[in-house]
């Protein structure tokens, strides 16, 4: 048995269409369905069972024996949420707690960190995946949801460090995600996903102008699929040797303006921006520039080429205009 929290939510639901889609029949969700249109990321779903958060630790409990994997995404990810109790209680207890269920019981823990951990960095710096204590001490996110991912990370490496490891746990730091079934996640939403439907509705794209004289356009991420990002969870299931924090990006730092171009060429328009004021409000919030360093991943073995953003923007742009009205996979 699989088990797999944040299951109708983004990389949740593509996760769990991946698994029916290689053959795994034994999966169960754990989610909230909420009043809007989250129930359409998996309604096509034939092998998935669902249960509610509040059933959580009653159900493993009575499945403990037949669970070989927990794969756990759910969290609170909006990085302006501001009740730190809210997300200590989901994202840093919620996460230990399943953490420590798993290791009670030997069975493989696999969780999602995020690129929100390493913070404000310098551009052209490579963000290292490094799991020692010294080097997660260093790190200082921008915002709660960073900070309750690195405590994460840090009580994980304290434990593995100071006592004798049982099973499998994988801390997995995904970067700036986008693809399919994000559209109910709002102002959360890639940059992919606003700049499409503002170049289709207002033929031009707001992008946030700086005062930072090394940004002057914004800025530039670490850009990944929802596709790579499934493919090395199921990697990672599939090799349950492998333990460790790994970065999951692409290595290559993509600035907006470029984002803006390829999604225009796409569309066949021109990739008109209109730069406007970063908001108050982000200023001390806002991370400029990310870009993963992948050598520790590729050195545990995995093999597989990431989506380079071209071939990512067509695959997502030929899926937005697929679904129209229609927002799942």
């Amino acid at each position: 048995m699989i088990i797999v929290t944040g299951a109708t939510g983004f990389i949740g639901s593509n996760l769990l269409a991946e698994l029916e889609n290689r053959g795994y029949a034994d999966i169960v969700g754990i989610d909230t369905f909420g009043t809007d249109n989250k129930w359409m990321n998996v309604a096509k779903r034939s092998f998935v069972r669902f249960i509610s958060p509040e059933n959580t630790f009653p159900f493993l409990q009575a499945s403990v024996s037949r669970i070989n994997t927990i794969v756990h995404l759910g969290a609170i990810s909006t990085t302006t949420e501001c009740n730190v109790d809210l997300i200590f209680q989901n994202n840093i207890q919620l996460t230990i707690d399943l953490y420590n269920f798993c290791k009670q019981h030997s069975i493989s823990f696999i969780y999602a960190s995020s690129a929100a951990t390493y913070g404000l960095q310098k551009a052209d710096t490579l963000c290292q995946d490094k799991e020692d204590m010294t080097s997660l001490q260093s790190l200082m996110p921008l915002n709660p949801y960073g900070w309750s991912k690195l405590f994460v990370d840090k009580y994980i490496s304290v434990d593995r460090s100071t006592n004798t490891p049982t099973n499998q746990v994988v801390g997995l730091k995904f970067f700036n995600v986008y693809g399919p079934n994000e559209y109910h996640k709002g102002g959360q939403s890639s940059v992919m996903f606003h700049f499409y439907n503002q170049l289709k509705e207002h033929g031009a794209v707001k992008v946030f102008r700086t005062k930072r004289e090394d940004y002057p356009n914004g800025a530039a991420r670490d850009f990944v699929h929802v596709d790579d990002c499934v493919d090395v969870i199921i990697w990672m299931l599939e090799h349950s040797k492998v333990s460790g924090l790994f970065n999951v990006g692409t290595g290559t730092a993509t600035s907006y303006e470029t984002i803006v171009k390829s999604i225009a060429r796409c569309m066949n328009v021109e990739p008109r921006i209109e730069y406007v004021d970063l908001p108050q409000n982000l200023t001390s919030q806002y991370q400029y520039y990310t870009q993963a360093d992948t050598r520790k991943l590729r050195s545990v073995g995995y093999k597989k080429e990431s989506t380079n953003i071209k071939d990512g923007m067509e695959k997502y742009y030929n899926y937005l205009n697929r679904i129209g009205l229609i927002k799942y996979k």
